[in-house]
């Protein structure tokens, strides 16, 4: 069924009341502070500049990870996939650990052994895995990001900026999955020849000291310096925090943080809660009446006059029996080309099926044929 499009241009200035902040000093080389709701920038500093990023690659090797889709799947490690230089959840030659487990390994313990397996598993290799991992860098809209491999291991061309460490960490909390392990300090699992339980232990500082933190990664290399990309929820709005070459990153995140949070609110864009009628064929009406599903708001900053635009999109028709709540298209906004909220479209009421009389006798007559036909298959079946 095609789907009919309406643009809409809403004429809406949104002007917020809260104040900007002074002018921040961070210790980080390059650093970003953005909205999940558009990947809109709050804070920048050097934001698009090409640097290494350490650990925090892992990010999107555990992403990739959960949607490979077989989390309790059991591997039995071999040689290659444990020989590996850094960090490390344990792993030795021979041991049996589940796919859940290396991501686990990966966000917590920030394990490149984890990491290897994992690009040893659902790739043919390491390159052919840096390839998915560039392919979803690319689908994700991070346009200034190459990865070489799943670890962060240092490497001159294997680099990212801040603002597409930001882009992939609202992409990575977006993942319920990824949020749940991300945001443990500590986790026990069993692996190993045989396996055996043990506990791994979050690197994320944050976690314990700044309230509505849940994530994500941490790291370091001694090319890279300090890497660290978190997110943190606070009256309704979720923001992502990242700074690169850092020597005082867990100092910066927090400044960050505050700064986002006293700078944002969430706003309603009020004033165009729109119905539209929709065709309904064979209802005792002829249309329904649809409307947004609930009032649509996004994250307003820094006091900002922003113009929001609106596109629509509704079945041509919907068929009989319809029952309130139904969901017949949506309603998507926008801040230049950011998406920053979408609203589902539902039906306001029921509409039952229009009575045929001479319809249900046609029906009922070709029901007796399938009954009749369905009892002489059952009775040569018995024979």
């Amino acid at each position: 069924m095609k789907k009919i499009t309406v643009f809409i241009l809403l004429v809406i200035i949104l002007t917020g009341s809260v104040s900007a902040a002074a002018p921040l000093s961070v210790s980080a080389e390059s650093a970003v502070l953005i909205t999940t709701d558009g990947n809109r920038v709050v804070y920048g500093k050097n934001e698009n500049k090409k640097l290494g990023v350490a650990s925090t690659t892992k990010i999107m090797t555990s992403l990739l990870a959960i949607e490979y889709g077989h989390p309790n799947m059991e591997i039995v490690t071999t040689k290659e996939m444990v020989t590996v230089e850094g960090t490390s959840m344990g792993l030795k030659e021979g041991d049996t650990v589940t796919v859940k487990a290396l991501i686990y390994g990966m966000l917590l313990q920030s394990g490149n052994d984890a990491a290897n397996t994992t690009a040893l598993v659902i790739a043919d290799g390491k390159e052919s895995f840096a390839k998915l991992m560039n392919d979803k860098a690319k689908q994700l809209g991070m346009s200034n990001t190459n990865f070489v491999n799943p670890t962060g291991l240092w490497h001159k061309e294997h680099y990212s900026t801040a603002y597409d460490m930001a882009v992939l960490g609202a992409a990575a909390v977006s993942n319920p999955a990824f949020v749940k392990i991300c945001s443990l300090k500590s986790a026990s699992l069993e692996y190993g020849n045989p396996p055996y339980k043990r506990t791994l232990y979050n690197h994320n500082r944050l976690l314990s000291s700044y309230d509505g933190v849940i994530g994500i990664k941490t790291g370091f290399t001694k090319n890279s310096g300090r890497c660290l990309v978190s997110a943190a929820q606070k009256d309704g709005i979720t923001l992502i925090c990242v700074t690169l070459n850092a020597p005082n990153d867990w100092g910066d995140h927090k400044k960050l943080l505050n700064y986002g949070f006293s700078t944002c609110e969430i706003t309603q864009i009020e004033g165009n809660l729109t119905q539209f009628d929709v065709p309904v064929v064979g209802g005792i009406i002829p249309k329904v009446t649809v409307e947004p599903f609930r009032q649509p708001q996004y994250t307003l900053i820094n006091g900002k006059s922003e113009t929001v635009t609106r596109q629509v999109y509704i079945e041509p028709f919907v068929y009989a029996p319809v029952k309130t709540g139904k969901i017949v298209g949506r309603m998507d906004y926008y801040i230049g080309d950011a998406l920053v909220e979408s609203v589902s479209l539902v039906a306001k009421f029921d509409v039952e099926t229009e009575y045929d009389e001479d319809l249900c006798k046609y029906e009922s007559f070709i029901n007796k044929i399938r009954s009749f036909l369905k009892e002489r298959a059952d009775l040569i079946f018995k024979k």
